[in-house]
């Protein structure tokens, strides 16, 4: 059974995927809102005011893409998983660039869609939780910008970045890190947590975002780098070469 009485908004255009998920949450003691369409997904996340939000991908009347931007134009923390039957990896790089938490891949196993609801709804809750007391609150560097922890956005001159949250925590393992070689699995636990059961693939695809945020020319990173075979090191402004 789930922990609490969480909502979760269903979008899907599929009626037979829509009523399986429908029943396979509520048998784990969720409240299921359900949506057929992009426009119905809005109205209903407006009213129901949902904990986490599934998003079918390919929805009629708006996309899930379109509702995703909507949402997240109005609510910055309420968790957004993607349901996607594409495999192209620019459909799931444009829902992260969008503000998605993560995507789930169609056909997907019923304990793994569980397992990242769960751990979803978890991050979230503990975000809203006291902040660890090694977690800044004030203001600090990270490569030529600063990041504002209690806004969650970079600045850089004059120009504001907002971040998401994964964004924010992937920026604060680094931070605490500089100059250390941090693996996949490291990263994975910081940011997503230990119970998630996702790929490294799909930190891959936030590192890359957070690099279009960051760096000056993303193409030839100066500050987050790969380590091959591992994973990735935060460099800060004072150690850059040459």
């Amino acid at each position: 059974m789930s922990e609490g009485r969480f909502t979760i908004l269903v979008a899907e255009d599929d009626a037979s995927i829509r009523l399986g998920l429908t029943d396979t949450l509520e048998t784990e003691g969720y409240r299921v809102a359900v949506a057929a369409n992009g426009e119905e997904a809005l109205r209903r996340f407006r009213s129901e005011t949902p904990d986490l939000v599934l998003l079918d991908v390919m929805m009629p009347r708006m996309s899930g893409y379109d509702v995703c931007r909507e949402i997240r134009g109005k609510n910055r923390e309420v968790p957004i998983l993607m349901l996607t039957a594409k495999g192209e990896e620019i459909d799931k790089v444009l829902g992260l660039e969008l503000g998605a938490d993560d995507y789930i891949t169609k056909p997907f196993g019923i304990r793994e869609l569980l397992a990242r609801v769960a751990a979803a709804l978890r991050r979230s809750r503990l975000k809203s939780a006291p902040a660890e007391a090694r977690d800044p609150v004030e203001p600090f560097p990270f490569g030529t910008a600063v990041v504002e922890p209690g806004l969650r956005e970079l600045k850089r001159g004059d120009e504001k970045i907002s971040l998401t949250q994964l964004e924010s925590r992937l920026i604060l393992a680094f931070h605490r890190n500089p100059d250390r070689a941090l693996s996949r699995d490291h990263l994975l636990n910081e940011a997503w947590g230990i119970d998630y059961c996702g790929t490294t693939r799909t930190l891959d695809q936030h590192v890359s975002q957070l690099r279009k945020k960051i760096e000056l020319d993303p193409a030839r990173p100066e500050f987050i780098l790969t380590v091959h075979g591992l994973g990735y090191r935060y460099r800060p402004v004072g150690d850059q070469e040459g």
